[in-house]
């Protein structure tokens, strides 16, 4: 499984890994061409960390459709990205390794 984390860890990365997970970071602002070279169009998983980095997500679902966005931020999302979130978690109720072993299950 291949994922990308945008925005700051929050300790998702070392979580997702440790489910061996491959993991590509993308630090700064998550343009297009930034996630095409993260490699988002083979991805199976794109994680928002950043609230403020919404406009990721609009941007990644078009290059690749099957893609499963999840918001893992303790910042209410914007409303143009809810309908497109396939799960929205808040650090606060859920660490990141239940969030990384549910994720990387064959069901869920």
């Amino acid at each position: 499984m291949k994922a990308i984390v945008v925005g700051p860890d929050r300790g998702i990365v070392d979580a997702l890994e440790a489910e061996g997970v491959e993991v590509t970071s993308v630090e700064g602002v998550a343009s297009g061409q930034r996630l095409e070279d993260a490699g988002v169009a083979d991805a199976d998983l794109l994680v928002i960390t950043d609230a403020a980095e919404a406009t990721a997500i609009p941007v990644a679902r078009e290059q690749n459709e099957g893609l499963k966005i999840v918001a893992y931020t303790p910042d209410s999302m914007p409303e143009f990205v809810k309908g497109v979130l396939d799960i929205a978690v808040d650090p606060a109720l859920l660490g990141p390794e239940t969030v990384a072993e549910e994720l990387v299950e064959p069901d869920s």
